[in-house]
């Protein structure tokens, strides 16, 4: 099916997708305790059980993305933004009020509500931008997961090194920054980011086939890399003074804003290609573009777009669309949510309690160690979702393979720390941030492959339910626990242990826990491995055909 639509629309997506990096920009902030949780242990004089359970509420805020999800078939993507946004400004809001001690320290149990206010924040704009931007860019679903996701695994950094560059480390005006740059952020993004009509892939009047949008995605994963490589090289180089630091902070938010130059040319292009065109001609090829299932039949094998009416009541195969209810009741659902929690709830406990794996190993700042998994998660989600995209369209590789690679070199990683050779801290930290990166960037799209988009948001964020069940299970219980049973009271009569004995335990079961994730990928990936030759077979005909022009 062909139909024309007004002019503009192409323009429109892109701004949509560059105003949703921005979001996802500031959206990570949720992987940012570990800079200010020392301040809030020392404050109300918590055990490190109690501050891993804090830890534990700000996870459990994801929990709540479920109503995200239910909200982001109902209700436009602006109004997702905006609670996000009044969301995080309440959460983060308080607990800076807390920090910088302008009010007294709380009760434990309205910390909990805090930080699970701040947590829950993100999954809002986390949901805002990912499925309108899935259904925004169809045929480029594991470039665009990897885009936006390695954005996220950046904020943290960018959190952390403006707050260094400008604040020298201020765990209070670090948590000002979470409370006001968010909202102001997604007020913007409230103006620019909307959803295509359903089920239609736009191309410009003239021409705009996966080559052209593949090259603009290229630009902004090239652009993304400078952010990167400029964070490393800030954080890698030591001290710096005033006036370089404020001179970096120029050069990362101009960095941040380059990638508007994409849609700002495409309008120009496409109002020089409007100009030289007839008026009657001046539309824009919108080619639907739905999920193929391919079924044998007696004469060969046909696509089925639809399912018929007789067949609506039958549970639908995987690559077909399924409702949040039918997603459950199959298998594959249930292998990708175990193999996810073995991965991301390692790996955030990793996160959520670096800051004092690092002051156990010695290290009085730990901040590096923070930037470093920020960095090279984002590494881990740019490359994994371009990567993945390039074999599946080449040689119809299941996506699922990338992820148990990533589960190897974690447990390699935990590994490493256990032993806690000189550096290993250093080595621990990218090899999690980078696997924790391919694990979210990998996932966002096979969901939306293996379960189709009709319940995407739903689905989603029921895999994300992994974040604070794997949070609670590996940091609040596991690292909680083994480290409070290590330390010894200090004076302010907070728990504090030294020395890599303090974590050994923890770090083995982690390991142990992604060699299962490994196995669980592995039978994912020969589960799915016929449904990823008929994607595969969608693409390479898609793109022997020519477009035609209304």
């Amino acid at each position: 099916m062909r139909t024309c639509v007004g002019p503009g629309t192409t323009t429109g997506r892109w701004l949509g997708l560059v105003t949703a990096v921005w979001v996802q920009c500031i959206s990570g902030n949720n992987y940012t305790f570990s800079n200010y949780s020392d301040a809030i242990k020392s404050l109300m004089g918590l055990s490190q059980l109690q501050l891993n359970n804090l830890s534990v509420a700000k996870d459990v805020g994801k929990a709540f993305g479920l109503l995200a999800g239910l909200a982001s078939d109902r209700v436009p993507t602006s109004t997702l933004l905006l609670i996000g946004s009044v969301e995080g400004l309440i959460g983060y809001g308080a607990q800076w009020l807390v920090v910088s001690e302008t009010i007294s320290p709380p009760p434990y149990w309205q910390m909990c509500v805090y930080l699970c206010l701040g947590g829950n924040s993100t999954t809002w704009m986390n949901t805002a931008v990912l499925v309108t931007c899935i259904r925004n860019f169809r045929q480029n679903r594991g470039p665009v997961s990897g885009l936006l996701k390695g954005f996220v695994g950046l904020s943290t950094a960018i959190f952390t090194d403006l707050c260094s560059a400008l604040f020298a480390d201020d765990p209070a005006k670090f948590l000002l920054m979470l409370a006001i740059v968010p909202f102001a952020v997604c007020c913007t993004a409230m103006l620019f980011l909307r959803e295509s009509p359903p089920s239609v892939s736009p191309l410009p009047a003239a021409k705009e086939d996966d080559e052209t949008e593949t090259k603009y995605f290229n630009i902004i994963n090239a652009l993304a890399v400078v952010v990167a490589v400029y964070l490393l090289s800030f954080d890698m180089t030591g001290e710096h003074g005033q006036l370089l630091s404020r001179a970096f902070s120029i050069g990362l938010i101009i960095l941040l804003a380059l990638p508007v130059a994409i849609p700002i040319y495409i309008w120009f292009k496409e109002a020089r290609s409007r100009a030289n065109r007839a008026p009657e001609l001046d539309l824009e090829v919108r080619i639907e573009e739905p999920l193929l299932i391919e079924k044998e039949n007696g004469k060969g094998k046909e696509k089925a777009v639809i399912i018929p009416e007789d067949e609506e009541k039958r549970q639908p195969s995987i690559g077909e669309e399924h409702t949040i209810f039918e997603a459950l009741r199959t298998i594959d659902f249930w292998i990708l949510f175990v193999s996810f929690l073995c991965g991301v709830g390692t790996g955030l406990a990793v996160m959520n309690n670096m800051a004092h794996m690092g002051l156990a190993l010695g290290y009085d700042d730990v901040s590096i160690f923070v930037s470093l998994t920020s960095i090279w998660g984002f590494f881990g989600r740019i490359a994994s979702g371009s990567i993945s995209e390039y074999f599946l369209k080449k040689r119809a590789t299941p996506r699922a393979i990338w992820n148990a690679a990533s589960q190897i070199l974690m447990a390699m990683g935990y590994i490493i720390m256990a032993t806690a050779p000189p550096g290993s801290l250093y080595i621990g930290s990218i090899a999690v941030g980078l696997c924790y990166g391919v694990r979210l960037s990998i996932t966002v799209p096979m969901a939306s492959e293996l379960f189709g988009l009709k319940s995407y948001g739903l689905i989603y964020n029921m895999i994300i339910l992994n974040l604070p069940l794997g949070s609670f299970l590996f940091s609040g219980l596991l690292a909680g626990y083994l480290y409070d049973a290590h330390a010894t009271k200090s004076a302010s009569g907070a728990n504090t242990c030294i020395g890599a004995h303090c974590y050994r335990l923890v770090f083995v079961i982690m390991a142990i826990a992604c060699v299962v994730g490994f196995g669980l990928d592995l039978v994912l990936a020969f589960r799915t491995k016929k449904l990823y030759r008929r994607i595969h077979s969608s693409k390479v005909k898609k793109a022997l055909q020519q477009p035609i022009k209304c």
